[in-house]
Parts: structure tokens; C-alpha cells; sequence
């Protein structure tokens, strides 16, 4: 198929339609690359990772399309914004890679629940302390919590004797990390693994 342009310039307008590359872009990438780059000036960064000084946008361009790689805005708040020459996939590519490992890196503190009241008879409160025992030495946090009903919340000072009689069982094995607090019609206390 022959294609006959009347001028050089509409030649210039379909060869860039035409054959312009195709871009790429995920649909959570926050970066822009080639010809959505709107900034008519870049500090450009080239595929050596030397620094090219300021350049127009079009020879950023020229010289990205030159090494065959992309043109990526990585600070675009800068001024001018820093553009680097980049294969963008890959950098997609590394830049998930190291999110995965420092997701892989943290450490998830898991915190526990045990809920009483302060009608709570003893045989079923040492059930919960075995529990919360359990769990705290398996490296997970422990929140007793006493919620109060109607008119118990007269009398937070059980409560607060349930909270000391616990913390005591569990001394060995925990440190209190919250002392007793009240919130609302709940008093709670946060126990951490004891190092």
C-alpha cells in the first residue's frame, strides 16, 4: 500500500501517528512516559544513570528512542521534573520486586482478645488466662477487656482488681504494655510478650 502526502509536514504528522510506539502503562502506574510527559524542559538521567543536564522534551525523546528504551518522568514535582531513560517494564518489574520483599520483611504483630465481665466467675476466668498464656508465648499481643452493663459501670474498682489479679498470673510470661484504661462502658489493659 503506497500512501501520497500532499506536504512534508502532513508525511511528518502521519509517520508520527502511524508509527509512533506504542505506550504501556498499567492501570496503577503513577508514572508518565514518552509522549505523555507534558513538561517542556527535563532534567535528564540517561540509561548509564549519568546526568545529562536540562534538555528540551524532544530530545529527551530522540535520545530514548535512539537506546531503544522508554522515557520515564521519575520526580515530576522537581523543577525541572527528572526523567530517566529506562526499559519501563523492568523497572516495573524491580520496583514490585522490591515491594514484595519488604512486605516479606515485616513483622505482623498479631493482637488477641479476651473479653469479660466483671460478673466473671473465677473456674472461667483462669480459662481465658490459660488462653491469653498461650498466645502470648507464641509472640501475639493480649487486650483484656471488661465491658461493664447497666449498673456495674458503678463499680469499675472489680474490675480494675480483675485487670491486677490477671496482670499477676501473667507476669512471667507478659508485661503490661497499657495499664488499665477506661473507654466508654469498657475497661481494658494491653499485655505484650515479655523479650
Amino acid at each position: 500500500m503506497v500512501i501520497y502526502f500532499q506536504t512534508r509536514l502532513e508525511a511528518e504528522f502521519y509517520k508520527s501517528v502511524l508509527f509512533s510506539r506504542r505506550i504501556k502503562i498499567s492501570s496503577k502506574s503513577e508514572y508518565r512516559i514518552n509522549e505523555r510527559i507534558r513538561s517542556e524542559r527535563v532534567r535528564l538521567v540517561d540509561q548509564n544513570g549519568e546526568n545529562a543536564g536540562i534538555v528540551s522534551i524532544d530530545e529527551a525523546l530522540n535520545r530514548a528512542d535512539a537506546a531503544g528504551l522508554d522515557l520515564v518522568e521519575i520526580a515530576p514535582n522537581a523543577d525541572p521534573p527528572v526523567c530517566k531513560i529506562i526499559n519501563y517494564s523492568k523497572f516495573l518489574y524491580e520496583k514490585e520486586k522490591k515491594e514484595r520483599e519488604a512486605r516479606k520483611a515485616q513483622t505482623v504483630i498479631e493482637i488477641k482478645e479476651i473479653r469479660l465481665r466483671p460478673k466473671t466467675g473465677e473456674s472461667h476466668r483462669s480459662f481465658k488466662v490459660d488462653d491469653a498464656r498461650g498466645w502470648l508465648k507464641s509472640g501475639k499481643k493480649v487486650r483484656v477487656t471488661i465491658r461493664f452493663r447497666g449498673r456495674e459501670i458503678t463499680y469499675p474498682e472489680l474490675a480494675l482488681e480483675d485487670l491486677r489479679e490477671i496482670a499477676e498470673e501473667l507476669k512471667d510470661v507478659a508485661e503490661i504494655e497499657q495499664p488499665p484504661n477506661m473507654e466508654g462502658k469498657t475497661m481494658f489493659m494491653m499485655l505484650t510478650p515479655k523479650k
